[in-house]
């Protein structure tokens, strides 16, 4: 719905109950509408005038717990929509909205249970079916997802289902299914928001760059930009201006953050206000640092506070978004051949396109029994999210432990019940459980420090491992890793690519185990390869952020002159 057609909508609920102002049902449309228009609190007391009329009614209860979900009042709206469920158990988007809420209390298992049952109520809605796999890959329970995502793809190729292009990154998807999702996705919300009057870059002077993120703190997207922004305010020649979805956290990175460029908090401003603060500033080029990711506010951009926006970095794939002009990229994560996948013009750096945090350091671990590690044996770790871990992932790597006697498999624990079924499943293919070792989220500075006890990183596909990969990198893993054919799939092998070390890209499965299984049978083929992993770090571009500030400038300035710049 659009934004002029929700107006219209709540203008005529108002209307009805200024008529009839003991009317049940336009209370709960008034809710709705309420909601609709981004008023949740106006949503509340309408879902409460309804309840004042019919106690207890479902429908009036699930606007309730609706509007107290928006509102971050979550146990509130749980016990609203939980009760609306009791009474109303066959109505899938009650259900639905539950799912959405036990997300937010960090229930998984109860997520995907309300998931489940809206899906079982309504199974030919594609949208709800990927709410139900997004939640089933979190929790590694991988019984019927092939018919979900096959589901969700035809409605995504079909047009018939807006599902969220970041959760269908999981998916073996081709770049141009992503490409259909991202711009269904974008389509809707352009739909909902009133673009500012035009904006044109400067004519001539220093560039002002904004970067949006919610992100700017002890947070991954902050981890890889830090030190970039701090050597292009050492550089001097750009005007550094972040724009912060997310509130100030206090942690080291964000102060660096801080100290490297101009701080806006738009953290508790609305769609509008955030697009005009970013156009009060007058910014020439905006790079998205979120796009369809977690915490992610496309609204603001799809408003056009500048004139040239950029996705970049955070979000693995196209925008599929008319208000995004350009993608920053490089040769190998995003080569000619995936072009037509992309809605933006594409803009490549001359190295990987992904910083990283120079300063960071790697301590030292606690020992290996501590930790859950066997004294002896290889150790191959894989710590990215549990949504990676799909059957082929996990499969090659029991692969890999079946291959090399005494050797395990360090996983990052997952939510609910996850670490459970990977052991289940390794179980199943004929490895014992104790083989795979899980160890819970650590501080930054501690992950790093287990990368000292891990021997080789086996990557995931087709969402491989991003900030990830830069952090076994940077502390001494090598990371064995299988590109694909979209974005999300070649981030890794792009790193490796750019220290030199394109023998740990390999091009199927089959040479991946192979591959896994001779570097661990041979420890001096493995200390050889972690040497020139190290002389690379030192010596390849991946971690030159010096350079890497050269470059950025270069392509922000080709991006603004395309737009009439004429320079500084």
């Amino acid at each position: 719905m659009s934004a002029a057609a929700a107006q219209q909508r709540l203008e005529q609920v108002r209307q009805r109950l200024r008529q009839q102002p003991q009317d049940f049902i336009a209370w709960v449309m008034l809710s709705e509408a309420e909601m609709d228009t981004g008023n949740p609190r106006a949503g509340e007391a309408a879902a409460l005038r309804a309840l004042s009329l019919r106690p207890d009614h479902p429908e009036a209860l699930a606007r309730l717990g609706r509007a107290r979900w928006m509102l971050g009042r979550i146990a509130e709206a749980s016990a609203s929509l939980r009760l609306a469920c009791q009474q109303q158990p066959q109505h899938p988007g009650f259900w639905l909205w539950l799912g959405h809420v036990l997300e937010d209390a960090h229930d998984a298992e109860g997520a995907a249970e309300a998931y489940r049952r809206s899906h079982a109520l309504m199974p030919q809605e594609a949208q709800i079916a990927a709410h139900r796999l997004n939640w089933q890959r979190k929790l590694c329970d991988w019984e019927g997802v092939d018919a979900l995502s096959r589901q969700v793809r035809d409605a995504v190729r079909q047009q018939q289902a807006m599902v969220e292009p970041f959760a269908f990154l999981s998916e073996e998807a081709s770049a141009a299914e992503q490409l259909q999702c991202a711009r269904t996705r974008a389509q809707a919300v352009a739909a909902s928001v009133t673009p500012l009057p035009a904006a044109r870059v400067r004519d001539h002077g220093a560039l002002r760059v904004g970067l949006m993120s919610n992100g700017f703190g002890a947070h991954p997207t902050g981890l890889l930009i830090v030190a970039l922004l701090e050597a292009l305010a050492q550089q001097g020649a750009l005007s550094l201006h972040l724009f912060a979805l997310n509130a100030e956290d206090g942690s080291p990175i964000g102060q660096r953050l801080r100290r490297a460029a101009q701080w806006h908090d738009l953290s508790a401003q609305s769609h509008l206000t955030a697009a005009q603060a970013i156009r009060a500033a007058g910014i020439d080029v905006l790079y998205d640092l979120r796009g369809w990711g977690g915490g992610g506010r496309p609204e603001i951009l799809a408003q056009r506070p500048a004139p040239v926006q950029v996705n970049w970095l955070a979000y693995p794939g196209t925008s599929g978004a008319p208000w995004i002009d350009h993608v920053l990229a490089d040769a190998f994560v995003l080569p000619p051949a995936l072009e037509a996948g992309f809605s933006e013009q594409v803009l490549r750096l001359p190295r990987a396109f992904q910083p990283s945090d120079t300063r960071r350091l790697v301590g030292q671990p606690p020992s290996r029994a501590a930790l859950g590690l066997p004294e002896t044996g290889v150790v191959f770790c894989c710590f990215n999210n549990s949504y990676k871990l799909n059957p082929r992932s996990i499969d090659r790597s029991l692969a890999v432990l079946a291959g090399v006697p005494g050797s395990v498999l360090w996983l990052l624990s997952g939510p609910g019940q996850a670490d459970a079924r990977l052991r289940r499943h390794a179980v199943a293919k004929g490895i014992a459980e104790d083989r795979l070792v899980f160890i819970d989220k650590q501080p930054h500075a501690h992950y790093l420090a287990l990368y000292r006890h891990a021997d080789l990183f086996l990557d995931t596909s087709p969402y491989n491992a991003h900030t990830t990969a830069s952090d076994a990198l940077w502390a001494g893993c090598p990371v064995l890793s299988c590109p694909g054919e979209t974005y999300a799939s070649r981030v890794a092998g792009s790193l490796n690519h750019h220290l030199g070390l394109d023998a740990l890209n390999l091009p199927d499965d089959a040479a991946f185990v192979a591959s896994a299984i001779a570097l661990a049978s041979q420890p001096h083929a493995l200390a050889e390869l972690r040497e020139r992993l190290a002389r690379a770090r030192q010596d390849a571009s991946l971690f030159d952020m010096v350079g890497f500030a050269d470059d950025f400038a270069r392509a922000t300035a080709e991006m603004a002159r395309q737009r009439g710049w004429a320079g500084a």
